[in-house]
């Protein structure tokens, strides 16, 4: 699946927050980060300035961000949680049974989940993918990133309150 095709679901108040950190990134994040690189640039020796290495570095993970925040933004739907009808889908909080442990989890967009203490899945992770779609009682098998195969059984879907 290419980032694309890729939609997440997004609370207002996420959208609004991320919406704010782009804002704040490509504008003063940008400038900021500008003239730290030419204060450090001033100082001499490219090779060996630590300054300026450092400021190039969070510009670029400045920059990552910000295409992040475009790309999720421009693909976001944006809404209420969707209300639980007892299946896996992005914006639902999961109760199930993962290789014998039980864990509550969401699946969709770690950005919607901050200030609260879930765990998130997305649903392009091995999890997610496996249990999209899945129905309270429903059980499968997925393959972990470690290449161990984990069994995982639906037990609970609730609506997302934030």
């Amino acid at each position: 699946m290419s980032q694309e095709s890729q939609v997440s679901f997004l609370t207002q108040d996420a959208y609004d927050r991320l919406q704010a950190e782009l804002e704040e990134l490509s504008g003063n994040g940008r400038r900021e980060i500008a003239k730290r690189i030419e204060s450090a640039r001033e100082e001499g020796d490219l090779k060996e300035n630590g300054g300026y290495h450092a400021a190039k570095d969070e510009q670029g993970k400045m920059e990552a961000r910000i295409v992040q925040l475009t790309l999720l933004l421009r693909t976001a739907t944006v809404g209420e949680a969707p209300q639980s009808h007892g299946v896996v889908e992005p914006g639902t909080v999961i109760t199930a049974t993962i290789a014998g442990d039980e864990s509550v989890f969401l699946i969709g967009s770690r950005e919607i989940a901050e200030g609260t203490d879930f765990t998130v899945y997305s649903e392009q992770s091995p999890l997610g993918a496996a249990i999209l779609g899945l129905k309270v009682g429903e059980s499968t098998k997925y393959t972990a990133p470690n290449g161990k195969e984990i069994a995982v059984e639906v037990l609970n879907v609730e609506t997302f309150t934030g």
